[in-house]
């Protein structure tokens, strides 16, 4: 030890191709990672395994799955049991807020991130938003992460004596195949992740909005998605 202070970050690490890629630039950067995984009774549960054997893959110093419930809430079909959408087209997509949209979710991820953040002593919360590829959620724009950001100055211990979050979103203006490639050089393991909102087990149904982004994204990049689909 060299004695200067841990770099310490807290990362929003769903399980998912986004989230995996972004954890591996934290550590690229140096940072020590501190991963959260919010296990609000999604449908897809499968994904905070994955996020279990990713944190194992990254070596994150430290691993913290909450307990958050919010399918009681309801108002989205990733938590309650409405269908999810199917080979939809991007003008679809772009259309509206989809039913996958869970409310008020990522407000909530980043609230406890950032409460995280303040227990272990880390100031920045590494988040996998992106607003090129992605199926019109509000909250993974630009505005929303700036919003957050001066409220947590606010609202917290860490703002009120003079100190700042950092809201860190490294993969927010990307495609998703600027994301694979980011994640091929970094080492992350892809293999790892899962995207799929509506799985049959750990087999992707590669028909969900999440799925066909990915499945693009792979083939735009030139490589091989390394995960199983239900459907050719």
């Amino acid at each position: 030890m060299t004695g200067q202070p841990l770099k310490r970050a807290v990362v929003l690490a769903s399980g998912g191709l986004d989230s995996t890629v972004t954890a591996a630039v934290a550590r690229h950067a140096g940072y020590e990672l501190y991963l959260l995984t919010l296990a609000y009774q999604q449908r897809h549960a499968v994904e905070i395994e994955r996020a279990k054997q990713v944190a194992c893959a990254l070596e994150a110093e430290h691993h913290l799955v909450v307990p958050v419930d919010l399918q009681a809430i309801g108002g989205s079909a990733l938590t309650g049991n409405f269908p999810v959408p199917k080979d939809r087209g991007d003008s679809d997509r772009s259309r509206d807020v989809p039913v996958t949209y869970v409310p008020g979710r990522n407000l909530i991820f980043l609230s406890i991130a950032a409460a995280q953040a303040e227990a272990v002593g880390a100031s920045v919360i590494y988040f996998g938003a992106n607003v090129v590829d992605y199926s019109g959620y509000p909250d993974c724009r630009p505005e929303f992460i700036k919003a957050v950001e001066a409220t947590l100055q606010l609202g917290t211990k860490l703002g009120m004596m003079g100190g700042r979050f950092e809201i860190r979103a490294p993969l927010l203006r990307m495609t998703k195949a600027e994301i694979i490639r980011l994640g091929l050089d970094l080492h992350a393991p892809l293999h790892l992740t899962h995207s799929c909102y509506d799985p049959a087990g750990a087999v992707a149904c590669g028909r969900c909005d999440s799925c066909l982004i990915r499945r693009r994204g792979f083939a735009e990049a030139g490589v091989v998605d390394p995960i199983p689909y239900a459907v050719s």
